[in-house]
């Protein structure tokens, strides 16, 4: 069972992402805080796999919470995907400097949740196909030279498609593969270039003018 720790201000948002997890047959909800210092507390004591954590909420934030559970310096780091309204440059630098495992808008829908949420148990990391481009638009002029590194020609593609902000499932019906087989070619892409995330392999895709 993945453990699910939920950090929301909102009961409304706490209760539907309860839901979602909760309709997982491997995943399950072991704790609600409401607040930043809650989270901490509650993460400290249960251990959860994963910590879901809203940026705004009162008494502490949730980056600083973050910094607290994942930061550098945590000797036993949490997991933790942030899931927020706000898509701020500033918040996503934050939190993936800080160590999130993932950065969702709130609309990214249930799909999207549940595979970051095992992502992130899988060590690696997802973030908002929507921040993703958005992120590469600050991106100084393509100067990397147009080697492969090795990808295959179906990474290659699957790589285009992550850097256009595709998710896994939109990739899926584009190649006409199984969603499983396209996280098979990210993981091998991830090794091969290496990047963390996908924010990485876009980048990489973008410098060396793989897409426009």
């Amino acid at each position: 069972m993945i453990r699910v720790l939920i950090a929301d201000d909102q009961a409304m948002v706490r209760t539907g992402f309860g839901m979602i997890i909760g309709a997982q047959p491997d995943m399950t909800v072991v704790g609600e805080a409401a607040d930043g210092v809650a989270a901490v507390e509650m993460a400290r004591r249960l251990r959860p796999d994963v910590v879901l954590l809203d940026i705004r909420m009162p008494r502490l934030d949730g980056l600083q919470a973050l910094r607290l559970l994942a930061g550098p310096g945590v000797a036993d780091p949490v997991r933790v995907v942030v899931v927020t309204t706000f898509d701020l440059d500033e918040y996503v630098h934050t939190a993936l400097s800080n160590g999130a495992c993932g950065f969702l808008l709130k609309d990214s829908g249930p799909a999207l949740l549940v595979e970051a949420v095992r992502a992130a148990v899988s060590g690696d990391a997802l973030i908002s196909p929507s921040i993703t481009v958005r992120l590469l638009e600050h991106l100084s002029p393509p100067s990397a030279p147009r080697d492969d590194a090795g990808l295959s020609p179906r990474e290659l593609d699957v790589v285009k498609l992550v850097a256009r902000g595709l998710t896994n499932a939109e990739i899926a019906g584009q190649l006409f593969i199984a969603v499983g087989t396209v996280k098979t070619h990210l993981a091998s892409v991830q090794t091969k270039l290496p990047a963390r995330n996908r924010v990485e392999i876009a980048a990489w895709a973008w410098e060396r003018r793989l897409v426009r």
